[in-house]
């Protein structure tokens, strides 16, 4: 099986100065290791089966993370730019990973920091897809994937090519050495850029003012009980003056 994890494809909120006037300063933050991306890599070892995982990175963090984990090789777009939107983000991911023949599965980090990349990369890859994966293994050909939705747990069985979105439910346990970490320095990288990907390079999004929503958050039912969630549906609903 030829696993390619995704890892440092977003950038940690609390890195970003926010000024008096509302405006984001992201200058000189750069891709950050998400909580979900130690458990994408955990989640590859544990369904690659002696097969072969890949680490996909972007821009200029640290190629080594992922070969310090487990990745045999490690694939970096060099030169794909880390202030763009979510849409883009996830073309240049989809277009790394067409070149990479065999895929089986595509482990990505579920992160609250930036949950347009996921749904991107889905839709220009065209795989099935699946959120919220906190375990996976393989059984007779097919991938036993487990997914926690609020406090209800689902068991699929699926077959690749597929797009796993990993959330974390704990912190890694186990981070590697200095040992594995030097042994990593040693394992090949290629390195891309978007012209060998038939990209064109993407101006970086300018923000226009940010400001808080006009609405309260939503309100998420639990439908694990279809009549509870119903009357608690229709609560709501006569409560904000709909019915």
């Amino acid at each position: 099986m030829k696993i390619i994890v995704v890892f440092k494809w977003s950038k940690n909120p609390q890195d970003a100065r926010v000024g008096v006037d509302g405006s984001v300063d992201w200058r000189g933050v750069k891709m950050a290791v998400s909580d979900d991306d130690p458990a994408a890599m955990e989640i590859a070892a544990a369904i690659a089966a002696g097969g072969e995982i890949i680490g996909l990175t972007l821009g200029d963090g640290d190629v080594a993370w992922a070969a310090a984990r487990g990745a045999a090789s490690t694939v970096v777009v060099t030169d794909a730019l880390t202030d763009v939107d979510s849409s883009v983000t996830g073309a240049v991911l989809a277009s790394a990973i067409r070149r990479i023949e065999g895929v089986d599965a595509v482990l990505i980090g579920d992160s609250a920091w930036d949950y347009g990349v996921v749904a991107a990369l889905t839709g220009q890859l065209g795989w099935p897809a699946v959120a919220g994966v906190v375990s996976a293994e393989t059984e007779q050909g097919c991938l036993r994937v487990t997914r926690k939705m609020g406090s209800v747990s689902q068991v699929l069985e699926v077959k690749g090519p597929v797009v796993l979105a990993v959330s974390a439910s704990r912190d890694e346990q186990n981070a590697p050495g200095m040992k594995e970490v030097l042994a990593a320095r040693k394992k090949p990288v290629e390195r891309l850029a978007l012209a060998d990907l038939g990209l064109v390079p993407v101006a970086a999004v300018n923000s226009r003012g940010t400001r808080f929503p006009d609405t309260p958050p939503a309100r998420i039912i639990d439908g694990n009980d279809p009549v509870m969630a119903c009357e608690q549906l229709m609560a709501a609903l006569r409560a904000d003056g709909v019915l």
